[in-house]
């Protein structure tokens, strides 16, 4: 472990050298202490709530050792890797998003982006999260051995976990673009309080499902209260009735999946109709679906392009 550590330092450590001789001989060596400062500003708040959401996604591997022993620890960890898909699904928005984001000079537009930016994402991680969940037997037999086979039982949440987690990235880049991060870290805070709480009081009669769920519950935290804090400092129309059909569908046929034990096929089939389900609730502007139209052929005629 140490030998992993050193070298992940050591990598680190001959990049960044690498890096800082090469743009020293583009840019020159400069300090401006106002623009120092507004970056302090800036990002020190971000600290704590760096901190607050580690404690989210690792304190809970502790209340389970404490509680059910580490055989439980090894079936959690199990169902948070196949979960885990979602967010390196995700990883490549994660990383483009903020950058993305900020390069939005006019106001009206960034907002409008970021309303659309939020219902698609949601839309999408909400599929992969009921992917995910309703196939959750196959993919825990498919990727662990049949000793972890009780993982299924804490994919669906976690899953649907990191999809409301990848809403909350959209959310906060309100209070980025206004410069009000300082309260970041009480909203991350009371995500992380509550898991830890949960935790205390689920997992001890649930074992790894009682971890799933106070992890949900922490994303919810983290997901309600941004809004309401991005929403005071900088003010989005976001598409609420649009966000929240997505998330309830998706979490409607991933409990009619595995509420209802159903096999393989039907419950791939329940995953293959999510877009066919949102069509059905209206979804879909008119602009939207116009698109679609184009794309699916009609029919039996040949396909429009």
């Amino acid at each position: 472990a140490i030998g992993l550590v050193v070298g992940n330092f050591t990598g680190t450590l001959v990049v960044y050298l690498a890096l800082l001789a090469y743009r020293t001989e583009q840019l020159g060596l400069e300090f401006d202490r106002e623009l120092f400062r507004r970056m302090q500003s800036f990002g020190m708040p971000l600290v704590p709530s760096a901190l607050a959401l580690w404690a989210i996604n690792f304190v809970d591997r502790e209340f389970v050792s404490w509680y059910k022993g580490n055989a439980e620890v090894g079936v959690y960890s199990a169902a948070v890797k196949i979960a885990s898909v979602i967010t390196f699904v995700l990883i490549a928005f994660r990383t483009a998003w903020p950058a993305f984001a900020y390069s939005i000079e006019d106001d009206r537009e960034a907002k409008r982006t970021y309303a659309f930016v939020l219902t698609y994402l949601l839309a999408f991680s909400s599929w992969v999260a009921l992917g995910l969940g309703a196939l959750a037997p196959w993919w825990t037999k498919l990727l662990t051995d049949p000793k972890y086979q009780r993982a299924d039982k804490g994919v669906a949440l976690l899953a649907f976990a990191g999809a409301v987690y990848a809403g909350y990235t959209v959310l906060a880049i309100g209070s980025g673009r206004a410069r009000r991060t300082q309260l970041n870290w009480v909203v991350t805070g009371a995500g992380a309080a509550v898991n830890v709480g949960l935790n205390f009081w689920l997992i001890p009669r649930w074992g790894m499902v009682g971890a799933a769920v106070s992890t949900v519950a922490a994303y919810v935290v983290l997901f309600v209260g941004m809004t309401a804090y991005a929403q005071r400092v900088y003010p989005v129309a976001y598409q609420w009735r649009r966000v929240i059909t997505a998330v309830t569908v998706a979490v409607g046929l991933t409990v009619a999946a595995r509420w209802t034990h159903l096999s393989f096929v039907p419950s791939l089939a329940l995953v293959a109709v999510y877009p066919a389900a949102l069509a059905l609730l209206g979804f879909y502007l008119p602009a939207e679906r116009a698109r679609l139209r184009r794309l699916v052929p009609s029919g039996a005629g040949p396909a429009r392009t």
